[in-house]
């Protein structure tokens, strides 16, 4: 069976439906999603077995036309307005809510609005509201802090845009023995993303800091080297540089890890 893979929004988890309708890789497409219609772009093309991959629900009712594009583009033109009427609606009715993103689906026939919020809110008055001024249905959706920071992006600790808001589809379980692994500060602003949780890059490096380390000899260990014999005492996963404590010395010194025997 071929299925193809698709996004609705950059950086978000992907979508497997059946490639009826042969889409190419890149494409847009129209997709019905609850009654409504959506703009979606193809991402991959599978040959796959049906018992390998659970199917999503909606379906790709056609290829985007230059029409569909086009309301695509009004609509989020149209959507940047709506939010900043929403906020002010928020603010009139003292809500404790902030919302990041607001989407309409492609015929408008529903208003959609991300929102982060510290615990509940009764928002039953505001989407009445919502609904009287821009005449479509209104669906409040709330999301935690890394989703916040994957719709509004941002610049991350090391200087490159956001990975969640640049590529990551899904959020991986990230713990601080990845930052244990990869020797990091455990200092909890030097681990940190935007978003206040562990960096997403925690996790997905995770596996190579691991392969490096198994390579390396453990802290603490006997190791031997041109210069006599001596303890690690430190190391640079990546450069492959150990850091060793010679007998009779107090200054470490580096050595590569091929000039080394343990």
């Amino acid at each position: 069976m071929e299925v193809i893979a698709i996004r609705f929004r950059k950086a978000e988890k992907l979508a497997y439906l059946e490639n009826k309708l042969r889409i190419k890789v890149g494409e847009a497409v129209v997709v019905a999603v609850d009654h409504c219609e959506e703009i979606a772009r193809a991402a991959q093309r599978l040959e796959l077995d049906p018992s390998e991959i659970v199917l999503s629900n909606e379906v790709i009712e056609r290829t985007a036309s230059q029409l569909d594009l086009a309301h695509y583009a009004q609509n989020k033109v149209a959507a940047v307005k709506a939010l900043r009427t929403a906020r002010e609606q928020v603010m009139k009715l003292h809500l404790p809510m902030k919302l990041d993103l607001a989407y309409y689906t492609l015929n408008k026939h529903k208003l959609i609005f991300d929102f982060t919020a510290a615990g509940r809110v009764d928002f039953r008055e505001l989407v009445r509201s919502l609904a009287a001024i821009f005449k479509t249905r209104i669906e409040l959706r709330q999301v935690g802090v890394r989703d916040e920071a994957k719709i509004l992006g941002g610049i991350g600790p090391c200087g490159r845009p956001l990975c969640c808001s640049e590529f990551l589809g899904e959020f991986a379980p990230v713990s601080i023995k990845m930052a244990k692994n990869q020797n990091l500060s455990l200092n909890p602003t030097k681990i940190s993303g935007l978003c206040g949780r562990l960096m997403c890059c925690l996790s997905f490096e995770d596996k190579t800091y691991e392969a490096e380390k198994a390579a390396m000899p453990d802290y603490g260990s006997r190791i031997e080297t041109a210069d006599g014999g001596g303890k690690v005492v430190g190391m640079n996963l990546l450069t492959h540089v150990i850091r060793v404590r010679l007998d009779g010395h107090e200054v470490p010194v580096e050595y590569d890890l091929d000039e080394i025997k343990v």
